[in-house]
């Protein structure tokens, strides 16, 4: 290229990236790449939907009627056997007991011998969906419950997590959602750092600062991770849309209180996280 064509091409490319730079003022940019994800992982969405309506269809025969609490725990997992029976415990040994916590194995099948406790059950899905939001969403539909929770197999909570988080949502006029703070901390057990954000919704459009560990909110009709199957790389994870999504037209509130320990693990799909 002569240099009088590439100086040409250096002035087009804020010409060309000016709908962009507008676009992303104005929405943010994860609720806009979360909208190309939908046109390019769509083929993606109907696979897992059939898997996931199939799995549901199985393991209710299983039930003899939907398991209901107060609180519903997802759990995912997928060959982490170790991790997740501490994980589990830390569940369990809350210091509010009205709950439920579901194990939901994503095909591994290698779920070790967990607590015989009547608030856990498990479940095993016949074939790997590869993402953890979709699992989440088989734990949810087996399931009733005012609210729901989350806790990944690698991750653990403090003790009174949910009792933290249900002194503020059934408080009179509590918000819809809360999350709690987080301690990030490294494979040797040292401290990353702290997660702490006050709530603002354009800044989650643009920057995710809520774990979905620390999460618990209101279960609502239309409450669901995404379909869509994201290879590594591919952002925004189902996590971050999830958040952005729910707090549409709804309320959530940050409580600065570390309740949980997030592991920051190297093969993670990204590394701050």
């Amino acid at each position: 290229m002569s240099a009088r064509g590439a100086a040409a091409g250096g002035r087009l490319r804020p010409v060309v990236r000016a709908p962009w730079t507008v676009l992303k003022r104005a929405f943010g940019w994860i609720p806009l790449f979360e909208l190309r994800n939908k046109v390019l992982l769509a083929p993606s969405g109907v696979r897992l939907r059939r898997l996931v309506n199939g799995e549901i269809a199985r393991l209710a025969k299983t039930l003899p009627e939907l398991p209901q609490a107060l609180v519903v725990t997802a759990v995912p997992t997928y060959r982490r056997p170790e991790a997740l029976l501490v994980a589990v415990r830390s569940a369990l040994a809350q210091t509010f007991q009205d709950q439920l916590v579901v194990v939901v194995d994503d095909g591994g099948g290698l779920l070790p011998e967990l607590p015989d406790d009547p608030r856990l059950i498990t479940f095993s899905m016949a074939r790997n969906s590869g993402d953890c939001g979709v699992v989440r969403n088989v734990a949810m539909r087996l399931t009733r419950s005012r609210y729901v929770a989350f806790l990944d197999d690698d991750n653990v909570w403090e003790p009174d997590h949910l009792a933290t988080a249900l002194e503020v949502l059934e408080a009179p006029g509590g918000p819809d959602a809360v999350y709690t703070a987080v301690r990030r901390v490294l494979p040797d057990g040292s401290e990353h750092d702290v997660l702490s954000v006050p709530w603002d919704r354009r800044r989650s459009a643009d920057e995710q600062f809520v774990d979905i560990n620390a999460f618990v909110g209101r279960r609502t009709p239309g409450l669901r991770f995404s379909w869509l199957y994201r290879p590594k790389g591919v952002l925004p994870r189902e996590d971050w849309d999830f958040v952005h999504r729910y707090s549409r037209g709804r309320r959530l509130q940050h409580i600065p209180h570390i309740t949980v320990q997030y592991l920051v693990n190297p093969a993670s799909f990204f590394t701050q996280w």
